[in-house]
């Protein structure tokens, strides 16, 4: 089953996202119908198009003749009547099942029997979208991201009775549209809505713990290599959409305790404090979020006795050759101890220690001194360590001045140390084994996660490149402490890590 880019391509609904594919679908090549139920929807989507070309035409991003070209293919329709003779027909209509399982109804009344049904939901099950149809086999997934035109990331849904071909000739069609397609399993969220839930819940979470603030978690998100942090996604997405997602994927999944909605950001909705949109949200607007900045300068620690790096992981070696440059000071040089079951760095009788998720407070009781600071996992895109903003939470009994030793020892490295109260770190580990899961069920392969992740939401890296730079048992212990931490239903680590532990 093949699709040619001369086969006429119907789109139902011209809002953002219907408009968006229809530029796509024509700029390829295809003549395309374009229908709303809104009288004149479609005539107006079709001239704000032509606008937005022109627009590009002047930049020089498109040429004058690529643009009037794409223009020329798309028909706005009155009636689905008209469109009978089209290949494929995808919907971008409202996000209610009832009104897809209606459309789609009609569609097929009206349609060949070999159209290919395709609908743009984020949320709602393809398989249940398909009920009631004469032939479910020919109904898919096509979930494209906003703004359609700029991003490349199409997941392609199967419900449990999408036919294989239907789903392989969508995901080339979308490869013709110089598209990353990648294969999603019809399962709540699909593959990025699901795997993203952690990094905006675990950072809800530790808001409710008042654990930090909104500018310094997304400050030291974003020293992980995320381009914007959890807090200003959240504004810029909508927190009622936000919220909405998150609700819509905790019902779907029995109200598993992993998903579970955020009082903080459920007040955040009630009150109207939306985000960018209305004005207000984490930060206010429209004057830029008030994020936190790193720090200039490098201070230098006080004269130690004795420094050794404790360690023989990746981690360990780069804090080695970070200590090396500030210790040449003091005319010293780092002891190694590589059989050390932990990482991290010994100042005299104090510790500065990488998280293994279990807080500073329990650390210091297990190593049985009280001058002991735990510092989040430094991560780059490229899985090594370049210093950035960096979270660290002091044990309360330790000295004050450790306390203040213990940030100007993280500045001497080069990060940027951000203090946050004694809670363990969570959210990339949360995203693996998220993803773990998804993987664990069929919902995706790793490789799609990953690509599907990086496209999608533009994380630095995938879930699975991250794993390949830590390791499971690593994972794992984070997600235990978790456990031990809170005790409950959230914090259970995925069969496939384990088996890949």
């Amino acid at each position: 089953m093949t699709i040619s880019s001369q086969d006429t391509i119907l789109i139902v609904g011209a809002g953002i996202m219907g408009a968006g594919i229809a530029q796509v679908a024509a700029q390829a090549g295809h003549p395309v119908l374009l229908f709303d139920t809104r009288p004149d929807a479609a005539i107006a989507a079709k001239g704000q198009l032509a606008r937005t070309l022109e627009t590009l035409v002047a930049k020089g991003k498109m040429s004058e003749a690529a643009a009037s070209g794409t223009i020329a293919r798309i028909e706005p329709i009155p009636s689905l009547a008209a469109a009978s003779a089209a290949r494929v027909a995808i919907e971008a209509i409202v996000e209610r099942l009832d009104a897809k399982r209606a459309l789609f109804t009609d569609l097929e009344a009206s349609m060949a029997t070999d159209t290919i049904l395709a609908t743009n939901t984020s949320s709602i099950s393809v398989t249940a979208i398909a009920n009631g149809l004469r032939h479910p086999d020919r109904l898919v997934g096509m979930h494209f991201f906003n703004p359609v035109p700029l991003m490349r990331l199409v997941e392609v849904v199967s419900g449990l009775q999408t036919s294989p071909d239907v789903a392989e000739a969508v995901f080339e069609l979308s490869r013709a549209w110089r598209k990353v397609p990648v294969h999603a399993k019809s399962t709540p969220g699909f593959i990025v809505n699901r795997i993203a839930r952690p990094y905006y819940a675990e950072t809800l979470a530790l808001l409710q713990e008042q654990a930090s603030t909104p500018a310094i978690l997304d400050a030291c998100l974003r020293g992980a290599g995320f381009k914007m942090g959890p807090c200003e996604l959240m504004d810029l997405i909508g927190h009622d959409t936000n919220f909405s997602v998150t609700q819509s994927v905790f019902e779907a999944n029995f109200y598993d305790k992993r998903f579970v909605p955020s009082l903080v950001q459920r007040d955040l909705v009630d009150g109207g404090l939306l985000g960018r949109k209305t004005g207000r949200g984490f930060y206010a607007y429209p004057a830029p979020p008030d994020l936190v900045q790193a720090r200039s300068g490098t201070p230098t620690p006080l004269a130690p006795k004795r420094v050794v790096v404790h360690g023989d992981s990746p981690t360990a070696h780069a804090l080695a050759r970070l200590v090396a440059p500030v210790l040449t000071r003091f005319a010293q040089a780092p002891e190694r101890s590589p059989q050390s079951a932990w990482t991290g760095i010994e100042v005299d009788a104090a510790r500065l220690v990488l998280t293994d998720g279990r807080p500073a407070s329990d650390l210091a009781r297990d190593f049985g001194i009280n001058d002991l600071t735990v510092f989040d996992r430094p991560l780059n895109p490229e899985n090594s360590v370049t210093p950035g903003a960096l979270a660290y939470a002091n044990h309360r009994d330790a000295a004050e001045s450790w306390k203040t030793q213990a940030a100007v020892w993280l500045a001497a490295l080069g990060f940027a140390p951000h203090r946050v109260e004694d809670t363990p770190g969570r959210v990339v580990a949360m995203l693996v084994n998220e993803a773990a899961d998804a993987v664990q069920q069929g919902v995706c392969t790793a490789e799609g996660a990953d690509v599907a992740m990086k496209l999608g939401v533009n994380y630095p890296a995938g879930p699975f490149e991250w794993l390949s730079g830590w390791d499971a048992p690593g994972v794992i212990a984070v997600i235990e402490a978790l456990d031990a931490t809170y005790r409950g239903e959230r914090y259970r680590v995925s069969p496939w890590l384990r088996r890949h532990a």
